[in-house]
């Protein structure tokens, strides 16, 4: 096999432009075989494989940078960098990385789990590669879907402006994870290159330097008459009015004519931009047929593309579209926001019932949120269905448009907590800390998928401003429905077992961990309180007050950060009111990044565990000298 003859991008060259054909065949077919064992980024990868070859094929890496947008379609650059090997790792604990990771291979020159990245950074390595001078190629790989993102353009900017030669590989599959929205994607469909545009402009800019300078009307009717044939010949040329010379597009599967392509980029002067046409999914007929559900997937079963994971109890996820649902037939002011998620959100079925009040922005966080705030001011209530990682992308806008001006906007929040396989670039520990300290808002967290029901009616019934709800990326507890979604008192927290020894506080998954831990400790005679803190904005001022003149030591347990989290506002809370006879044990995720794995390998490396709580209570207690515990 030629695959087992790659072992870092100069094996390549070895190779005759025919053997790429066979090599292609036999990385799709490596990709769809491990993929089906470890699960992963299948679709987008598939579509990549002769892109990728001819850039490592052509060029010089690590020397020359390429730079991945998002990341996860460099599975096929990792195979072809010395990678293929750990493959049956992939996005396992300690394993190899679903992204790009500069930590495992010096030709992974950029890291990226968020998108519209890729422009900015290959402007910052252009620079820096002018600065020292040197002369290696700066290559970005970026989306079509990535490139309606604001950075993104902004970058496109700049780039145009400094003149600085490199080079943009714009993917066009026309389909990010859901199918792309909006003007630029539209362009994009339209836009067509024939093959004698640049003889031919250059032709026209040759004639009319020839023509006597008989006085500025003329010079400037020259002006017009070569971007008259420009708009002419090509429909539309966005991204040379950005500053960029355009070539394209070409067949991303046609590995002889991206070669040609990419060459005569060589010989351009100052920034290029390559529009590749590529399918998602290329070489594997079920993610052809659905590359939105085979953008990222769990393991599955090769022949049949059936995933082997039997199914449980009903995802958050899921949960929360259902019950959207529901209100919104209760409720036409109800619309629902997504920055290019609609699947992965839970928003499909609430968009085939409600196509009209569906709002997918594309790659837009900043637009989404500003827009959300906008509607509810004019008497819509919108729901901002967001990733939690994503929503860090729209900070600002929460803070200076939405909380600010009290807008009554509802935030589901997906993904709260870790994330799994998709690692430190996705886990939903951060916003917390990044939205508690925000005037206006109120943030709240279910013990399971029936309370997230009825906090999604105390969400649209409330009427005071910005309210969040965050839910995590697993399925239920499996406890049944109530039949009636009622709103829940607004910072009032709840009691789920009693017990006079120690308190836990504990907030969404982590309730079932300290219930956990309850039960174990009962064997050894000590009662655990266990208190469902699901307002983590407004705190319950008066079950905290109560403990403290219970004087029982308190625990705190959240799958989110340490620095500014829940444990971090009840220390807050008594510090504000002097009161300096309770002890506060927070337990948290600690002030790292935490890589991919299990959500219960990351629960385990950062002691958000039963075994870590019981032995917390037992330290405390047993410092105390808590006489209680002899007479249990």
């Amino acid at each position: 096999m030629l695959l087992d003859q790659i072992h870092q991008p100069s094996d390549l060259k070895r190779l005759s432009l025919e053997q790429l054909t066979p090599l292609a065949a036999e990385i799709r077919q490596f990709l769809i075989e491990n993929l089906s064992a470890t699960g992963g980024h299948l679709a987008p990868n598939l579509g990549v494989v002769e892109l990728t070859l001819v850039l490592h094929y052509l060029y010089d890496s690590p020397k020359d940078k390429f730079i991945f947008d998002v990341g996860h379609q460099a599975y096929v650059h990792k195979i072809l960098t010395g990678r293929k090997d750990r493959f049956d790792t992939l996005r396992q604990y300690k394993g190899l990385c679903g992204f790009v990771k500069r930590s495992e291979s010096e030709h992974d020159v950029w890291e990226a789990g968020h998108s519209s990245t890729s422009l900015s950074a290959a402007m910052g390595m252009a620079l820096s590669r002018d600065y020292k001078g040197e002369d290696n190629k700066v290559v970005a790989i970026i989306g079509d879907g990535a490139l309606t993102g604001g950075m993104a353009l902004e970058a496109l900017n700049h780039i145009g402006h400094e003149k600085k030669n490199l080079m943009v590989v714009l993917n066009d599959n026309e389909m990010s994870i859901a199918p792309n929205v909006g003007a630029l994607h539209n362009y994009l469909c339209k836009i067509r290159s024939d093959r004698h545009y640049v003889k031919a402009k250059e032709e026209v800019e040759q004639l009319l330097k020839k023509i006597p300078a008989i006085g500025g009307k003329l010079a400037k009717t020259a002006e017009r008459l070569k971007d008259g044939f420009k708009y002419l010949v090509v429909s539309g040329m966005l991204f040379e009015e950005f500053g960029f010379t355009y070539l394209g597009p070409v067949d991303g599967h046609d590995m002889e004519k991206m070669l040609e392509t990419f060459k005569q980029a060589d010989r351009v002067e100052g920034p290029v931009l390559v529009h590749v046409v590529t399918r998602k999914g290329k070489g594997y007929s079920p993610a052809e047929a659905d590359s939105h559900k085979w953008h990222g997937i769990t393991p599955y079963k090769m022949e049949s593309g059936q995933p082997v994971k039997s199914v449980g109890n009903p995802m958050y996820t899921e949960v929360f579209g259902n019950a959207l649902i529901e209100l919104a037939e209760q409720d036409d002011r109800i619309v629902a926001v997504t920055p290019a998620m609609p699947g992965g959100s839970g928003l499909l079925k609430f968009a085939e019932k409600f196509p009209g009040r569906m709002i997918d922005v594309g790659i837009a966080e900043q637009h989404a949120a500003t827009m959300c705030a906008a509607l509810a001011m004019e008497g819509m209530k919108p729901v901002f269905a967001v990733y939690s990682t994503f929503l860090q992308r729209a900070y600002d806008q929460v803070v200076h448009d939405i909380c600010r001006h009290g807008a009554n906007v509802v935030f589901a929040i997906d993904r709260a907590g870790f994330v799994g396989p998709d690692g430190e670039t996705h886990q939903g520990v951060y916003d917390i800390s990044f939205m508690r300290h925000i005037p206006n808002i109120v943030l709240m967290m279910p013990k399971d998928e029936n309370e997230l029901r009825h906090m999604m009616k105390t969400a649209f019934d409330y009427e005071a401003g910005p309210i969040a709800i965050r839910y995590p990326r697993i399925n239920g507890v499996g406890v049944p429905f109530d039949d009636i979604m009622t709103p829940i008192p607004i910072g009032k927290w709840e009691t789920v077992r009693e017990g006079d020894h120690a308190v836990v506080l504990a907030i969404g998954p982590m309730i079932q961990i300290a219930e956990e831990a309850a039960e174990l400790l009962k064997r050894e005679g000590v009662q655990l309180r266990v208190v469902n803190a699901r307002f983590i904005k407004p705190l319950d001022d008066a079950m905290l007050t109560q403990l403290a003149k219970e004087r029982l030591p308190i625990f705190t347990m959240e799958e989110t950060s340490m620095p500014g989290g829940f444990g971090s506002a009840v220390l807050e809370f008594y510090a504000e009111r002097n009161v300096h006879d309770v002890i506060v044990k927070p337990l948290a995720v600690p002030d790292c990044f935490v890589e991919h794995g299990s959500i219960k390998e990351q629960r385990a490396e950062v002691g958000l565990t039963a075994e870590r709580l019981v032995n917390e209570v037992r330290t405390i207690l047993f410092a105390r000298g808590d006489n209680r515990l002899s007479r249990a």
